[in-house]
């Protein structure tokens, strides 16, 4: 019975030289903790999904057609080949890896320092022996290589492979002859060649995980309101659980401007992670911005006429009449109204103690509505509009739908006489809710953009509203 082949490859990442901040977020920026399962599942994901493994095997048959024999690496001319040392090789025809189990990944993480990685496989060699017959051979490999963490030119985490070696385990011969003195010569072969043919494996594994990494720091587009940089604010800390990205997010406008607002003068108190699942902080900054970003377009300004309401909102001066009737002055009944609402400055957003609510300050004229000639102003308004804001993860973004809670008005001008401008609240929320409303739910589809670290899916994640943050944990 074939003994069971497990070899070992042990990778030293070396990310940074700092545990990550204990609860407390001194930055606005998007935090990103991710789980060492994630970068497991990244690894194994490199090597089921791609052709890494197969490539290793053509690389074999294909070009150097064996390890052994007149067309192998060490046959006609080989490092062994007739009138060598190991003359007898020859006997030995086409030897070559045919095939590599795929490897289990085990890690660990070395606060401050880096990752332990371990791939345990097996080694499937086929030839034919010298008195003809398949042979068939499994060895046992340890690969170590150090990794250290740098940064590419685009600004993202990259892994450079910087040492690797390899420690050839046991042999076994599985079917067929092989002399002893052949059998040795094949051990010796396979501790020259399987360097050459493992490290490249590891370089094209770390590879893919850097395009996973590089993913994270990218432009995501915000529609026509311009787009969010996601860019690495300090270099990656690690904990015994976790490694932990501190990302920046540079919000541009559609003319490519950097957009800067307000930030919270207080630090974010991040609760913390627990083992087995990955956590994004999405900050307060982001929400403010998005808004802020809305409001500078002119895409939460609207006029709101009678085809924009249903019939069972009232939109007209005998309507109006009905509530302030000093407001119309000599207007004869039945006119139909516009309501013209300008937002002159950013909206605010407070999240707290599990809630999302986002307060716009409006200027609100209303004008009697002629549809084929000039409307005719009444008097305006300086309201302020409370919505509640539910949201909702996906796997690229958060987002976010909008419902009025309240609306509260005072008179700023009026072209007949003054008013009290609180007897018109109930009736402008109406308004706004069937008409300003469902606008602003369609403009926020572009919602809150998250950074997509080693593909973890925050779809299904659960959300929970902290001061001046959102954070979304997803299990393993």
């Amino acid at each position: 019975v074939p003994s069971k082949m497990l070899g070992m490859w042990s990778l030293l990442l070396l990310w940074g030289l700092a545990t990550p901040c204990q609860g407390l977020l001194e930055k606005v920026g998007t935090l990103a903790r991710i789980d060492k399962d994630e970068l497991g599942k990244a690894i194994q994901n490199s090597l089921v999904g791609g052709p890494i493994l197969q490539n290793v095997l053509g690389t074999v048959t294909s070009v150097n057609q064996g390890l052994l024999g007149s067309g192998g690496l060490l046959g006609g001319g080989g490092l062994l080949s007739y009138g060598g040392v190991f003359g007898v090789v020859e006997e030995i025809s086409g030897l070559k890896i045919e095939e590599i189990t795929l490897p289990k990944v085990s890690l660990k993480l070395l606060p401050g320092f880096g990752v332990q990685l371990s791939l345990h496989t097996k080694v499937g060699l086929h030839g034919s022996g010298p008195l003809g017959g398949l042979l068939q051979l499994e060895a046992e490999v340890n690969v170590s290589s150090r990794v250290a963490l740098g940064v590419s030119s685009r600004g993202t985490p990259i892994l450079v492979l910087k040492r690797c070696s390899t420690l050839l385990g046991h042999i076994s011969l599985l079917s067929g002859l092989l002399p002893a003195p052949l059998f040795g010569v094949v051990e010796q072969t396979l501790f020259k060649v399987l360097p050459g043919l493992l490290c490249p494996m590891v370089d094209s594994v770390l590879g893919v995980v850097n395009e996973l990494l590089g993913t994270a720091l990218s432009l995501v587009p915000l529609g026509a309101l311009g787009s969010v940089e996601f860019t690495l604010a300090t270099l990656p800390l690690i904990s015994n659980q976790y490694i932990e990205l501190d990302i920046n997010p540079i919000v541009k406008s559609i003319a490519g401007d950097v957009i800067d607002f307000p930030k919270p003068p207080k630090p974010i108190k991040v609760p913390p992670k627990e083992d087995h699942t990955s956590q994004v902080v999405v900050p307060l900054y982001l929400f403010s911005t998005v808004f802020g970003l809305l409001q500078t377009n002119g895409a939460l300004d609207i006029d709101i006429t009678p085809d924009l309401v249903p019939s069972n909102v009232p939109l007209t001066t005998t309507d109006l009449a009905a509530l302030v009737p000093e407001a119309l002055g000599k207007l004869p009944p039945d006119q139909q109204l516009l309501l013209s609402m300008r937002v002159k400055e950013a909206p605010s957003v407070t999240l707290q103690k599990g809630k999302a609510i986002i307060s716009i300050p409006t200027n609100i004229h209303v004008l009697s509505y002629h549809p084929k000639g000039t409307p005719e102003a009444l008097f305006e308004l300086n309201a302020v509009l409370t919505l509640n804001a539910q949201l909702a993860p996906s796997a690229t973004k958060l987002h976010l739908s909008l419902s009025l809670e309240r609306l509260s008005a005072k008179l700023a001008s009026s072209f007949s006489h003054a008013f009290d401008a609180t007897r018109l609240e109930e009736w402008l929320s109406d308004v706004v809710r069937v008409a300003y409303v469902p606008k602003l739910n369609v403009d926020l589809g572009v919602g809150i953009p998250l950074p997509k670290v080693l593909n973890v899916n925050f779809a299904n994640a659960a959300l929970e509203i902290i001061e001046n943050a959102v954070v979304l944990t997803v299990a393993s």
